[in-house]
């Protein structure tokens, strides 16, 4: 208990002395963490909402629907009371296709007669309001987010002004933008919403000769075996079409189609951001940790005991972010799994196997970035750690030949870079990540929009709105992690380059060389990345694509290109500058003691 305790103390002592870089560490696995447990969670999220809205609302099991609403069509849907399996229904009733029209917006629209007391079966499930009455209209509540309705409002069905009187959901009809169910193709032909109507105000709509069916709730005594009892009450003397409640969970799946791969992407993409600044990081305490190692050797520590110290720390922190990570998942998870509010969404959260997945990530990026400067402190001898000693650089003489007929500031940035190609490298690859998502958020941006409404007043495509909602976000994330990794980049070539750039300091090389050496050394591998990064997202976006497909203007695409390299001068500005004017006397005369 005592080894344990002296372990935390130790890493406690050295969070403290080293706050900034453990915000860093808890940022960078944090967003990365909470788009991958976002991104985990979305596969069968619609379909518990959907069976949670089912059981509140008293869903049907199956739907069945008879074209026209004479006689032959309600005989087919009530001939299927007694068949076999069936053990409650509700109906048979009408649903009438119109037009409806609210704050100058029109769309296509199902009305449904509804009696003021509900059957067994189909109770919409009101969130507002109340229930159908006279003369009122009820709207689902995906449809009226989309007109932006709310109780009180008057709406336009059939050239007759109704008021609102209630929101409602249900579990009957797929959500908004689906509301349809009989299509030629036995599935939703058109984009519609749902609107409720009492029994006595459809009469109006029948009288005015606009297009209905009928329709009747089925209850089966199995509700998993509903492909059976389609396969067995189709025949062909009986024109009725079935829409099993699997069916309608599947429908309702097609909102989140995009969104889901987008956050998996994103958030693997994410995770290697992660990795590059927690690697930055760790390499940059490599000397601090080297000499720390060697107190505590000093001080009769044990390897075992130096290891458990120096890990503990990442790993730590590691878990902390992934802990914070999943809880804004949780907290973001209600509005990216249910956009158009057309199911109930209750409890909900990411499942055993995402936080596993989640945890598995953020230990790996904690272990795979800090295992190789701990090994490496380990190894060094005591009297070598505590004299932390500078590490001669290798000299190229084809290299130093080119370099020295260069301008200062491009030589002193060329040489950094040539110290650490392996950074450089890293990034190079974390601005194509940032850029390749860039890109392909102004793919999406340059595809015409297709509305779901009628007239100029269109609705907004909903899932299309949703898809370029999670892309935006996840782009700022990784666009504010790359500001975050350069920063560090920065920051830490400038304190490992503090002899180096005293030396040119004395030899003539001034402050704002200084700043601008340490600006190019981040700029010069920012560059390939961000003309890397233009054609990856471009790539990235064509199998989402569907049809024809409009590229974005080259101005925007030669923007985002522009857009790293001044952010990186930006970034780099204060972090280079404030090392650039450190005393050439303190930095050399601390080295020399």
């Amino acid at each position: 208990m005592g080894r344990i305790l002296l372990v935390f103390r130790l890493v406690l002592a050295d969070v403290r002395r080293h706050p900034g870089q453990a915000a860093m560490l808890l940022l960078a696995i944090t967003v990365a963490t909470a788009m991958l447990g976002l991104g985990g969670s979305l596969g069968g999220a619609t379909g518990t909402l959907y069976r949670q809205t089912r059981a509140a609302t008293a869903g049907p099991d199956v739907v069945a629907v008879s074209y026209g609403t004479d006689r032959t069509a309600t005989s087919a849907l009530e001939s299927l009371e007694g068949a076999p399996g069936v053990v409650a229904h509700n109906g048979p009733y009408r649903q009438y296709y119109s037009t409806l029209t609210a704050h100058g917006s029109t769309a296509h629209m199902v009305a449904e007669g509804a009696d003021a007391t509900l059957g067994p079966l189909n109770h919409p499930l009101v969130t507002s309001g109340s229930w159908v009455r006279p003369g009122g209209v009820v709207v689902e509540r995906g449809f009226a987010g989309a007109l932006g309705v709310h109780v009180g409002d008057q709406v336009t069905i059939a050239d007759r002004s109704r008021p609102v009187v209630g929101i409602a959901v249900t579990a009957t009809h797929p959500i908004y933008p689906w509301a349809q169910l009989a299509g030629g193709d036995g599935g939703p032909s058109d984009y519609a919403g749902l609107v409720w109507l009492s029994e006595a105000d459809t009469k109006t709509l029948a009288s005015a000769n606009i297009s209905a069916i009928s329709a009747m709730d089925l209850k089966l005594r199995d509700p998993a075996a509903t492909q059976t009892f389609v396969n067995s009450s189709s025949t062909s003397t009986i024109p009725v079409d079935f829409f099993t409640w699997q069916f309608i969970a599947d429908q309702d799946s097609v909102m989140l189609k995009d969104s889901q791969p987008i956050l998996v992407i994103g958030s693997w993409l994410l995770s290697f951001l992660a990795i590059v600044g927690v690697a930055v990081l760790a390499a940059g305490r490599a000397a601090k940790q080297t000499r720390r190692v060697g107190l505590l050797k000093a001080v009769g520590a044990t390897p075992g005991l130096i290891a458990a110290v120096l890990l503990t720390e990442y790993l730590t922190m590691s878990l902390l972010a992934d802990v914070l990570g999943l809880v804004a998942a949780r907290l973001a998870e209600p509005a990216v799994i249910n956009p158009t509010a057309s199911l109930i969404t209750t409890a909900t959260g990411p499942a055993g196997h995402t936080i596993a997945l989640t945890t598995i990530v953020a230990l790996a990026v904690a272990v795979l970035t800090t295992i190789g400067p701990t090994v490496r402190a380990l190894r060094t001898e005591t009297v070598a750690a505590l004299a932390d000693t500078a590490h001669r650089p290798q000299h190229r003489t084809r290299l130093t030949r080119f370099s020295a007929s260069l301008p200062t500031s491009l030589l002193l940035g060329l040489r950094l870079i040539a110290r650490r190609p392996g950074r450089a490298f890293l990034h190079t690859c974390g601005t194509a990540a940032a850029m390749t998502m860039a890109a392909a958020l102004l793919m999406i941006y340059a595809q015409p929009e297709k509305g779901y409404g009628l007239g100029p007043s269109s609705l907004s495509n909903l899932r299309d709105e949703q898809g370029r909602h999670v892309l935006l976000a996840v782009t700022a994330a990784l666009i504010a992690l790359a500001a975050v990794n350069t920063i560090t980049i920065t920051w830490t070539t400038a304190m490992e380059a503090r002899p180096t750039m005293a030396i040119a300091r004395t030899l003539g090389a001034t402050p704002g060389q200084i700043t601008a050496g340490l600006s190019t050394a981040q700029l010069l591998p920012t560059l390939p990345g961000a003309i890397t990064g233009i054609p990856l997202g471009i790539v990235l976006y064509l199998p989402f694509s569907v049809g024809q497909v409009t590229m974005p203007p080259a101005w925007w695409l030669l923007t985002a290109a522009l857009a790293p390299l001044l952010a990186t001068a930006a970034l780099t500005a204060i972090p280079a500058r404030i090392a650039a004017r450190r005393s050439v006397a303190q930095t050399l005369s601390a080295e020399a003691a």
